[in-house]
């Protein structure tokens, strides 16, 4: 008896263990992330290897990307720039809007599930134009952009509730459609929830400043841990 509470006792201690590490290399990072992105905003970019050496060791050795990146195809939100991270380092999915239909979704559970990444930030930013474009659109949206406008719609329903001036209705749109990005990765998806249960996956939500640089993280829904999770 006495050998078997040890016994469980060592097994309760190694799976402790082990989730916390998966912790904090989900922490780690984010942190790196955010490190990056202090070197963006204040002009100090990191020396980074890009060329032929590097290229040849990705190609040699595989890609190991730190993070996945959700975000809009803005161009003024390139986030191996603005994060100052050089190749092989994020797993970029980037689609107007950042919001996720099943090929996105695919793409971050690829990332996590088969690259190992431990960490997706859901990027959202300012004055984004597939938000703005939802929030001013008239009648039934239609066609391939139309399908854009209907994810955003809800975020952009949210918004105009709420009320406020053009600008504050905009903020406020863009931030519920990070959150309603987090709620479509949990709830369509079911490598995502098991990752993160497990504490191999960390899901982050952020919006990027265009003028000032800066990305500041936001709080995310606490549950939304669908019934398809294994």
């Amino acid at each position: 008896m006495k050998q078997f509470k040890v016994f469980l006792s060592l097994v309760i201690v190694i799976v402790f263990s082990s989730f916390v590490f998966a912790g904090s290399v989900c922490d780690e990072s984010l942190q790196k992330l955010m490190d990056g992105n202090k070197r963006y905003v204040d002009g100090k970019f990191a020396n980074k290897d890009v060329g032929s050496t590097k290229r040849q060791e990705l190609s040699s050795k595989g890609q190991k990307p730190f993070a996945i990146v959700v975000t809009c195809s803005d161009s003024r939100v390139p986030p191996e720039i603005l994060f100052d991270q050089g190749l092989g380092d994020i797993f970029v999915v980037r689609v107007a809007g950042n919001v996720v239909d099943p090929i996105a979704l695919g793409s971050v559970e690829y990332g996590a599930e088969h690259l190992n990444s431990p960490l997706v930030f859901i990027l959202g930013h300012t004055k984004c134009g597939a938000v703005t474009a939802t929030l001013e659109a008239k009648g039934k949206p239609e066609g391939n952009i139309g399908a854009i406008v209907k994810k955003i719609q809800p975020a952009a329903a949210v918004a105009k509730k709420k009320g406020g001036t053009k600008e504050e209705m905009l903020e406020t749109a863009i931030h519920e459609n990070i959150k309603n990005v987090y709620n479509d990765m949990m709830k369509n998806s079911k490598i995502l929830p098991h990752l993160v249960h497990e504490g191999k996956l960390k899901i982050v939500g952020g919006e990027y400043d265009i003028t000032t640089g800066k990305v500041a993280m936001m709080e995310l829904p606490k549950k939304a841990e669908s019934k398809k999770s294994h």
